[in-house]
């Protein structure tokens, strides 16, 4: 009671008539809160705001008042994300941006300060700096005035940039030139605000990228002041800002790989902000930023893997902080515990980058002390970035065949990866679900296990997503468990799928989907008596899927792979005669062999050869059916055909006419 009597006072004082006595009451409300959160929530609930604000716009108002209501806003919103949310309620954000059409230089730079602390808070939504399309111009302009002026818009900037979107409106009202000659300003806030800036900017856009490679500032090119700016003397958030937008320029394409900027200052840079010395955040930015940095790039991969023994080094990620910690502040470590994960997750992106390519780099992340052991566990962590970047780790390293035959059996991986799938963010189904793609290879120990644990039900459920990453993830995955499968996994897997859902995946608009369907028919479609088993109970379905993709506008890749299932329906026994019988589809073989594309051509001719092969029962009705059908003249046009491997085919196939 006693507090919000105090606080009362300092409201009341707001309205009194005369204007000294206000702007002494808001000179001593700014006393009063500075630090203090508890007195700042009461002047808000009591109605403090609306009435600073009000003084604040009053053309009435003297500078002087309105500058010192802007400081008590800009206090209270420097208190709780609810003050906060308080203060946009009250439309503060557009009552501070008319104040930077005061011609005062010191309400223009308490406004700043004020709209700085507000945007760069995680409630504000970004979209407020751009709704009026007056204001970044406006505060381009502001640019020149004062370094408070360059250190709090470059930081509302560099907050507000959120996208490509803010990429484009903040380049095309000349961010880069207005921001450039900021990074030699002698206050060294605003270097590092104009630094920041840039890496938001150069983001993953390859037009901003291009162009500041080329930017002067008296005389030298930004990229070699980015890199005088990451020297070791510089302090540690220059030289992380720096390395990022070197990275982001790298990555947009403005600077090659091999550039000596990125081989020797970049990378260096930041593998050495990877260690033990550096503080948690300043860890956790250097792995990230590495791991992107690499991400595409073999020979970076392979020199960031021998630099400063990085791999060891990111074992530490996983160890800190640890109860003997040499953490003297107490603060320090009980944020550094609530963020351990931070690490964690930085330490798995970085393996999944160092060993995307490289056999060597993986079995060496593999042989790091209990790195298995650390994955699984990171598996089921509750933090759900933890858990993806644990998943794409593992997914990275399911990519070397030794691997998967040794280390991810003996862990059994397979195990929590399933259970990752059961329910997941569809941001962590994608990247499982094409782990266990790898998983599922023939040459994999774990493909009986994971078969057992339902894995076809799973699966076959992946193909009804509304997502196409895990309609052809799932569809992948059972294309890799039919493979030479026995006849009792194929019957679970069309079982499971039901002929409607693989005709849905046969006309799915994704093209990716349909391949890999495709693919799947023509692994469920091998060996002779499976062949038979399976058109015997589905073979009306295939025969109409596979006339509807023939006669469907579809690419060369998609009608060969549809041939060649055509083919090895014609390699069955009794299958055959669903050919045999199909006057519409023996046309379109007879069409396909005359094709303009060799590739269509070979693969009519396989259909060709095992319909007419000899040692088989019927071979000469089918023979002779053929020849009325006018093949046998194209086989003989054929065996004259440029292509050696079609001439060739021709030429057996008329062998087997005249045996």
């Amino acid at each position: 009671m006693e507090v919000t009597a105090s606080s009362r006072h300092y409201v009341d004082r707001l309205f009194d008539p005369d204007p000294q006595k206000v702007l002494q009451g808001v000179i001593d409300m700014k006393n009063a809160v500075i630090g203090n959160n508890k007195q700042k929530a009461n002047l808000i609930v009591l109605g403090a705001v609306p009435r600073l604000l009000y003084l604040l716009q009053q053309e009435t108002s003297s500078t002087e008042l309105k500058t010192e209501c802007a400081v008590v806003l800009g206090s209270l919103a420097m208190g709780t994300e609810n003050n906060v949310k308080s203060l946009l309620d009250c439309h503060i954000i557009p009552a501070l941006l008319q104040g930077l059409l005061s011609p005062d230089l010191k309400f223009i730079e308490a406004c700043l300060r004020c709209l700085r602390t507000i945007f760069t808070s995680p409630v504000t939504p970004e979209e407020l700096l751009y709704t009026d399309a007056t204001v970044i111009p406006h505060l381009m302009a502001l640019l020149s005035r004062s370094r408070y002026t360059q250190e709090y818009i470059c930081q509302i900037f560099s907050h507000c940039c959120k996208g490509p979107d803010h990429q484009t409106i903040l380049f095309n009202h000349g961010a880069v030139q207005n921001i450039a000659h900021l990074l030699t300003s002698v206050s060294y806030k605003v270097r590092m605000q104009a630094l920041k800036c840039f890496s938001v900017l150069a983001f993953e856009n390859p037009q901003v990228s291009m162009t500041l490679v080329n930017v002067l500032v008296d005389g030298e090119l930004l990229p070699q002041i980015f890199v005088k700016m990451l020297q070791r003397d510089k302090p540690i958030e220059m030289q992380l800002t720096s390395a990022k937008c070197l990275t982001y320029m790298c990555r947009a394409g403005a600077i090659r790989t091999d550039d000596n900027c990125i081989v020797l200052k970049t990378l260096p840079c930041l593998v050495r902000m990877c260690s033990k010395e550096r503080l948690l955040e300043e860890r956790v930015e250097g792995a990230e930023t590495l791991a992107y940095l690499i991400e595409p790039d073999v020979e970076l991969q392979r020199i960031a893997s021998i630099t400063d023994h990085l791999i060891a080094m990111l074992a530490d990620y996983f160890k800190y902080p640890s109860s003997v910690s040499a953490i003297t502040d107490i603060k320090r470590l009980d944020h550094d515990l609530k963020h351990a994960h931070e690490l964690r997750q930085a330490a798995f992106k970085l393996y999944a980058s160092l060993g995307a390519n490289d056999e060597d780099i993986r079995k060496k992340i593999i042989e790091t002390e209990n790195m298995m052991d650390r994955i699984v566990t990171g598996l089921s962590e509750s933090s759900v970035k933890v858990r993806l970047a644990a998943v794409r780790c593992l997914h990275s390293l399911s990519r070397s065949v030794q691997q998967l035959r040794t280390s991810f059996q003996d862990h059994a991986v397979w195990k929590p990866l399933m259970k990752v799938l059961q329910n997941a963010p569809d941001e962590i189904l994608v990247v499982a679900s094409s782990m266990l793609c790898n998983l599922l290879l023939e040459f994999s120990p774990s493909k009986e296990p994971i078969l057992e644990s339902g894995a076809v039900e799973l699966l076959c459920g992946l193909t009804q997503s509304e997502n196409p990453a895990l309609r052809v993830n799932g569809i992948w995955a059972l294309m890799n468990m039919a493979f030479q499968a026995e006849q009792k996994i194929k019957a679970d897997i069309l079982r499971s799928l039901s002929t409607e859902q693989l005709f849905r995946l046969l006309s799915d608009s994704d093209l990716n989907v349909l391949m890999k369907t495709l693919g799947l028919l023509r692994n469920l479609l091998s060996t002779r008596p499976h062949i038979d088993k399976i058109m015997s109970t589905h073979g009306k379905q295939i025969m109409q899927a596979v006339t509807l993709i023939l006669e469907g506008e579809h690419n060369i890749e998609v009608k060969e792979q549809t041939l060649c299932i055509l083919a090895n329906i014609a390699d069955g026994t009794t299958a055959k005669e669903l050919i045999m019988t199909n006057d519409d589809i023996l046309q379109k073989i007879k069409y396909y062999m005359g094709h303009s594309h060799v590739k269509l051509q070979l693969a009519a001719m396989f259909c060709i050869s095992n319909l007419i092969w000899n040692e088989e029962e019927g071979s000469q009705e089918r023979q002779d059916k053929l020849r009325d059908m006018g093949i046998v003249d194209i086989l003989h046009k054929l065996s004259q055909s440029p292509d050696s491997n079609l001439c060739d085919k021709a030429k057996m196939a008329l062998q087997q006419y005249l045996a």
